[in-house]
């Protein structure tokens, strides 16, 4: 079973969004994950106040790999993937 996880950050030291609406929950507590919603935004977003590289520390932990990262204006994206 293959899962794929996209993690957003506008800054390098935080916020970072770690999923919607639909994310696993316990993985979303395991990160200590807030759900928001923000105004104007039809639909809800996990985040956490760590930089991503704290983010990505945890999710290897747990089996995620990186399998590519790119920049979307001022964000970053990483896209993982765990067996």
């Amino acid at each position: 079973f293959a899962h794929l996880l996209c993690c957003l950050s506008l800054q390098e030291v935080g916020p970072t969004m770690v999923g919607d609406e639909h994310s696993d929950p316990s993985l979303m507590s395991f990160l200590g994950a807030t759900k928001r919603n923000m105004l104007g935004n039809h639909f809800w977003e996990y985040y956490v106040n760590d930089a991503p590289r704290i983010v990505l520390n945890k999710l290897e932990s747990c089996g995620y790999r990186v399998v590519s990262m790119t920049g979307v204006g001022q964000t970053l994206v990483w896209c993982l993937h765990k067996e």
